[in-house]
C-alpha cells in the first residue's frame, strides 16, 4: 500500500452512494505535506514528458495542481471555472461536465488567452470516477491545439467506468490510488 492509499484507509470515510469523503485531507481540509509528495509522485511518473502547464477543474484540484506544478519548475496552472463572472472577458474555451458527486451539470470555461497550441499540459485532478470532468478538459485542450501530454490522479474509483474510458482514449493516466470497492 503506498502513502496515499495508507492515508485513505485511515482517514477516509465511505458515504452512502459510493462517496468517498476524504475531507480531512484532500479537498476541504488540505494536507500541504501528502500533497508535495503526490506531486513528487507524478513528476517522477511523467518525468520523460516535457510539462509546461498544468490543468485542472475547479475547485477540488487545484490545490494539488498547485502543489504539483513546483514539481515541473513552477509551471503555470490554469483551471476551468465552473461558472462565468464579471472577471472573464473575450473568447473562452467551453466543455460541458457532468459532477459525480454533486449530481449536476455544468459548462466549465477556460479564457483562450491561458491555453494554447504551445502547451504541453498535465492535467491533474483529485478524483476519477466516470471520466466527465476529464474528458471537459481534455475537449479543452484539443479546442486549443494543446497537446495532452498525461493526467494525474489523486485517487480513481476503479470500480467505475472512468478509468477504463480514459485509457481507451490512448492517454497516460496515473492514479496514486485506485480503489476497486467501497
Amino acid at each position: 500500500m503506498n502513502f496515499l492509499e495508507e492515508r485513505i484507509v485511515r482517514d477516509g470515510v465511505v458515504k452512502e452512494g459510493n462517496v468517498l469523503k476524504v475531507d480531512s485531507f484532500l479537498n476541504h481540509q488540505m494536507d500541504i505535506e501528502l500533497f508535495d509528495r503526490m506531486g513528487e509522485e507524478f513528476a517522477k511518473r511523467f518525468a520523460d514528458k516535457e510539462i509546461n502547464k498544468i490543468l485542472t477543474i475547479e475547485a477540488s484540484g487545484i490545490g494539488i495542481a498547485v502543489i504539483v506544478a513546483r514539481h515541473f519548475g513552477n509551471c503555470p496552472v490554469v483551471f476551468a471555472k465552473k461558472s462565468r463572472s464579471i472577471n472573464l472577458d473575450g473568447d473562452m474555451y467551453v466543455a460541458e461536465v457532468e459532477s459525480f458527486t454533486h449530481k449536476n451539470i455544468n459548462n466549465v470555461i477556460v479564457s483562450k488567452k491561458f491555453l494554447s497550441a504551445d502547451d504541453r499540459i498535465l492535467i491533474i485532478d483529485d478524483f476519477l470516477a466516470n471520466g466527465c470532468a476529464l474528458q471537459g478538459l481534455i475537449q479543452l485542450a484539443m479546442e486549443a491545439d494543446a497537446t495532452v501530454e498525461g493526467i494525474g490522479i489523486a485517487i480513481e474509483k476503479g470500480f467505475q467506468a472512468g478509468g477504463r474510458i480514459i485509457r481507451n482514449l490512448g492517454y497516460q493516466l496515473e492514479s496514486l490510488a485506485i480503489i476497486e470497492s467501497m
